[in-house]
């Protein structure tokens, strides 16, 4: 031991004299100190503590201590330090101490007291992301009415002058008492006049809206413009769709301090935007944060090279980041890689064998079909039109399709399905649309007929809803060809199940079915076109959706008359739920309160039973006859069921567009998906919905059902489907999923750069190599980034950034310029200036340019590959001006004229090469 100890002393002295990191160095804190001081002592009795996370910080304290004791005792017990020098860290009861004798605060998105501490007083305040800046002017109109009949002062941030003179004017016409207050930083809410609006031109982090006692703080600062052109139908047509796959990744928001994986260095974490002048350049940069105290300061329009890291490491501190220019990171996804090769050979099998199999080419869409879809009472969302035609094309193939369409709940998948049904039904073909549960076979049964009853199709339903004699004739009538449309439950995955005609397979809630009801469907599938349904897609449907196995349609706009649902979480409290019953049945609507244990939900219809006597509240579970939940579900549908206590039955499909409340006790025990599935059970109107999810009072939760919770709330606005699905991969991991193994290879390296090296493991399976865009460096003498006086939101600045990373046309390019100038003002001219250099960067990319420089009126390109074809006809026609270096570094050099347009003139050059080339090839 002697030995040890002599080796640890002279590696200590080492490791000092150098100047090097010391790990545990304050084990010998008591050798050096008689009295021990922490962190907590150098503050003033005046100081303000401010605890964020209550119930994690309590937690931690005490796993702190434990682990600290236990360490003290191994080294007591190897004699490394004596007993006496045992306590080298400080007690947890020393933050109790420091709170009791200091003003202090807690903190925490969820309202709860810390383990220990006595409460002065719980204050809660509400927020939610900002409706108003959800492109809806008249969602923000009504939320303004609101406030205003409520006697509410209003204060509204519009993030820039320009948006706050809009907003002011636009306000005024509405008869709104409305005033520009500046930039507020004067501005006392107290003196703002009870039912005015007072607009100011800050900007916070990101759009929120928040009520105190009597005082409103709406933000407006998404892509939403009082009176923009997005809103007008010239900026809808102009409008240029995302492919699918584009669309899902984009759903990843970034903020200050995530963790992100950037292609060529590997993960670290992002530290915000910086703007730096380099050589008389203004120009904005990521800041990146790796091991050690080495940062990237990367070109904001490289943006497309980083990704926000998702995996189950997400929100742990203790996520390794990559050392800068080491090699370490190529190794991480070279192991990523190879572990993939398998799973790449089994989706190339797959992709191969749904080409080899013989499929029925569908007519085109007749007078039939045209007259089926033009029925539809409502105006279909431009998504909804893309999706029909993406799926009625498959259909006309002579290949099987295998389509998955995905959508937020509420966006109308199923009017979708049902066009593809009419098209094969009009064809001479069967249809079966297979649902997880009898509920949601009755809910499509239902819809379907209504649909479908004026065009002569013959639809049925096979589900224990169903007698038995009435299975038997239904199956009779299946094989014989007299049922067009079958919705059924797994029922219609046995094996007495035998089709005249099958010719289209609909699979609604995929990702509820389990494997061995999966490898049935294939079964049933044969030859037949399929077409899936989902709202929250698990990552392996998404992997073979965007690595070309399956084809994806999505839908990502919601009905115009829709309105996000306004979520609650919050202890469970009595008078809270029996008022919020009560507000919904006093304006006519009905409520569902999912409490999921069959032995007590009597009691809880009881209980509601008595608060509120002249309600009808009725129970529905399923170990119900089925006679009895039929006749229940109908009564529910038609209006005569005030209050619906339930289990997770209602959790899928099911559309009751007069219940506007949903109530879910015990929502700690779910999952983050089952939750916004549940969530999507309301707000399926022009009304305003709420959800409150409830957890018992003094719980103290997990750490993941926390997240779970808090996470439902933050994801509360449209279209939170995919951000639900990732936030959810995050939260539990993906190991149930993809197998432990590959659940550790997607945590090294994220998910989007796992999807990245699968495709990548795809494509050399096939025998072809991946396409390798050159990545361009573009250095030029402008100014070119978004002033914080023109975006004050760093958030805004970082989505308008992600945006122009992605600029691919003059189109794109000019679109974004316009609606910069709608919700800002006229762009200065280094924002300009950024729109054409992002422009000219994927020009200069596709004609294999890696760097582009200039030096005075030189322009200096360097090609990786060198065409002396193209360069030629481009010099003969810019004589004298064009010149290429054929040294150890290749370059073409352009010679500027006086007063010329560098930007311009590049740019202008780039399409030559782009016309040369293409017309070569």
């Amino acid at each position: 031991m002697a030995e040890e100890l002599d080796g640890e002393s002279a590696a200590l002295d080492t490791a000092l004299a150098a100047g090097g990191e010391v790990r545990f160095l304050d084990k010998y804190i008591s050798l050096v100190y008689d009295e021990k001081a922490c962190l907590l002592d150098y503050f003033s009795p005046m100081s303000l503590c401010l605890v964020r996370g209550n119930a994690a910080v309590a937690d931690r304290l005490k796993a702190a201590e434990w682990h600290a004791a236990k360490e003290a005792e191994e080294m007591v017990s190897s004699g490394v330090i004596a007993g006496k020098y045992a306590e080298y860290s400080a007690p947890a009861s020393r933050l109790s101490q420091f709170m009791s004798r200091h003003t202090t605060v807690l903190l925490d998105s969820l309202m709860q007291g810390m383990s220990g501490t006595e409460l002065g007083g719980l204050y809660g305040f509400r927020t939610k992301h900002s409706l108003g800046s959800a492109g809806n002017d008249a969602l923000l109109r009504e939320e303004l009415e609101n406030y205003v009949k409520g006697g509410y002062r209003i204060v509204l941030m519009a993030g820039s002058e320009a948006s706050a003179a809009n907003y002011a004017g636009l306000l005024t016409e509405w008869g709104f008492g409305a005033h520009d207050a500046g930039d507020g930083s004067t501005l006392d809410p107290d003196t703002v006049e009870r039912g005015s609006v007072a607009v100011i031109s800050a900007a916070p982090l990101a759009p929120f809206e928040m009520t105190v006692p009597r005082i409103a703080v709406i933000t407006v600062l998404s892509e939403s413009r009082a009176g923009a052109v997005s809103a007008s139908a010239r900026a809808r047509k102009r409008k240029k769709r995302e492919s699918a796959t584009e669309q899902i990744m984009s759903y990843a928001d970034l903020s200050v301090g995530d963790y992100v994986v950037h292609e060529t260095h590997g993960i670290g974490r992002y530290l915000g935007i910086t703007t730096m002048d380099v050589g008389g350049v203004t120009h904005d940069y990521i800041t990146i944060q790796y091991a050690g105290s080495d940062r990237l300061f990367m070109p904001v329009e490289k943006l497309d090279k980083v990704s926000k890291y998702i995996g189950a490491r997400a929100d742990d501190d203790t996520l390794r980041l990559s050392k800068f220019g080491g090699a370490e990171w190529g190794k991480t996804k070279a192991r990523a890689k190879a572990s993939l090769k398998d799973i790449a050979k089994e989706l190339i099998r797959l992709y191969a064998e749904r080409m080899r199999r013989p499929g029925f080419a569908f007519p085109k869409d007749d007078h039939f079909q045209r007259d089926f879809e033009s029925a539809f009472e409502y105006e279909e969302t431009a998504a909804q039109l893309d999706a029909a035609d993406d799926i009625k094309e498959d259909m006309e193939k002579s290949r099987p399709m295998d389509r998955l369409l995905c959508g937020d709940v509420g966006y109308g998948k199923t009017e979708v399905a049902l066009r593809a049904a009419y098209k094969a039904i009009v064809a001479g073909k069967q249809v079966a649309l297979l649902v997880p549960t009898t509920i949601l076979a009755l809910q499509h049964y239902q819809t379907a007929m209504s649909r479908m009853r004026a065009f002569a199709v013959n639809v049925e339903m096979l589900s224990r809803f169903r007698t038995d004699k009435q299975q038997k004739k239904i199956i009779a009538d299946i094989e014989r060809g007299d049922i067009d449309l079958i919705i059924g439950t797994h029922r219609l995955l046995s094996s007495d199940i035998k089709f005249h005609n099958l010719g289209l397979l609909i699979v609604d809630e995929e990702q509820r079915f389990g494997v061995a009801q999966k490898e049935k469907i294939k079964q049933a599938a044969g030859n037949v076109d399929v077409l899936s349904l989902s709202a929250t897609p698990i990552p392996r449907t998404l992997n073979m959706a965007m690595t070309g196995i399956r084809d994806i349609s999505v839908l990502d706009e919601a009905p115009g008359d829709r309105l996000p649902v306004q979520t609650y979480v919050l202890e469970h409290d009595d008078i809270i739920i029996i008022d919020a019953i009560k507000r919904e049945l006093r304006r006519g609507g009905q409520v569902f309160y999912l409490h999921n244990t069959v032995e007590t939900i009597d009691g809880i219809a009881a209980q509601i039973s008595r608060e509120i006597p002249d309600a009808t509240v009725v129970t529905a579970h399923g170990k119900m006859e089925k006679e009895r939940l039929e006749e229940i579900w109908a009564d529910m549908t038609d209006g005569r069921i005030d209050v619906l206590v339930c289990t997770t039955i209602i959790e899928t499909g099911v559309d009751v567009p007069n219940a506007n409340t949903l109530i879910v006790d015990n929502a700690h025990r779910m999952g983050l998906s089952q939750l916004h599935q549940l969530r999507g059970r309301v707000g399926r109107s022009s009304r305003r919905a709420y959800a409150y999810f409830t957890y018992p009072r003094g719980r103290a939760l997990t750490e993941l059902a926390e997240k779970r919770l808090e996470a439902i709330r933050e994801y509360a606005e449209f279209g939170a489907g995919f951000r639900i699905a990732l936030r959810d991969l995050e939260i539990r991991g993906a190991g149930s999923i993809l197998g432990a193994e590959q659940h550790g290879h997607l945590d090294d390296v994220g998910y989007d750069m796992y999807v990245k090296l699968l495709n990548e493991a795809v494509l050399e399976e096939k025998g072809e190599k991946p396409v390798e865009k050159a990545e361009c460096t573009v250095t030029l003498s402008e100014d070119a980034y978004l002033p914080a006086s023109y975006v004050p939101s760093g958030a805004q600045r970082m989505a308008l950034y992600k945006r122009i990373a992605h600029i691919t046309s003059q189109e794109d390019a000019d679109e974004l310029y316009d609606e910069l100038t709608d919700r800002y003002g006229e762009p200065p001219a280094a924002t300009g200036a950024l729109l054409d250099i992002a422009l000219l960067r994927h020009r200069a990319e596709l004609c294999g340019i890696t760097a582009v420089t200039q030096n005075g009126s030189e322009i200096r390109m360097v090609p990786s590959e060198f065409d002396p074809v193209i360069w030629q006809e481009l010099s003969a026609s810019m004589p004298s001006r064009l010149r290429a270096s054929l040294g150890s570094t290749t370059f073409v050099s352009l010679r500027l004229r006086s007063g010329e347009d560098p930007i311009g003139i590049i740019n202008r050059l780039f399409e030559k090469y782009i016309a040369i080339r293409d017309k070569a090839e």
